[in-house]
């Protein structure tokens, strides 16, 4: 596997999406000076226990590499760097949370992102972040049942009716009387991490915290 990434990377360098070095898609340097949030504020809702936010997605470069893994280039690498960037969060707090009796979930992708990506980048994000904390990902925890639309150009009132009912649990003995950190790539309104949420506590979830990259802001035009 190493040999074969060694001439993927001879024929295919990576460059820092940041400052053009060669190496890796985020260098150090860049990775170092991100605004990584160093405090957490308590966020309960109806179904979630809490919510973690590792950095704004205001952010230049942080939208630039959210948007490159989710969009083209679609560059899945970079789900090491998004999976970073919660854990250095995490290891930055004062007060540093035990998750070690936690399940990792993911917020699933409809059948035709998944087509047209390859792949789920919240679910992606999730199994690396689960790696790092050496935590159990349940990769069926969540299921998608039903297309609806894209989130980005919605009203918060619109984002809310947009997901309803659109997942479904396959394992409920996997959720049941579990602690479960539900993890996704953006959070803006919370709706989707929320019905994520509510159909985990119906399926018997015990404990369920959201965590996220990173924290948008919903464009005031469609307030």
């Amino acid at each position: 596997m190493k040999i074969k990434e060694f001439f993927i990377n001879l024929l295919f360098p990576k460059f820092c999406l940041s400052c053009k070095k060669e190496g890796n898609f985020l260098c150090e340097d860049c990775f170092s000076i991100l605004d990584i949030y160093t405090s957490h504020q308590k966020m309960k809702t109806q179904n979630l226990d809490d919510i973690y936010f590792a950095v704004n997605y205001e952010n230049f470069l942080v939208k630039k590499l959210i948007q490159s893994f989710k969009y083209p280039p679609l560059i899945k690498e970079l789900k090491k760097e998004l999976a970073l960037i919660i854990f250095f969060h995490l290891s930055l707090l004062d007060r540093k949370p035990n998750f070690s009796s936690f399940k990792v979930i993911s917020i699933p992708s409809g059948k035709s992102k998944l087509r047209w990506r390859g792949f789920n980048p919240a679910q992606e994000i999730a199994k690396e972040l689960s790696q790092i904390l050496n935590l159990n990902f349940i990769s069926d925890g969540l299921i998608k049942i039903k297309e609806n639309k894209e989130q980005v150009n919605l009203s918060e009132k619109e984002r809310l009716e947009n997901v309803k009912g659109v997942f479904g649990v396959k394992n409920r003995e996997m959720i049941e009387g579990k602690n479960i950190l539900l993890i996704d790539d953006v959070f803006t309104t919370g709706a989707t991490l929320e019905e994520g949420a509510k159909v985990l506590k119906e399926a018997g979830a015990k404990k369920i915290i959201g965590m996220v990259v990173a924290k948008a802001t919903l464009d005031k035009s469609l307030i």
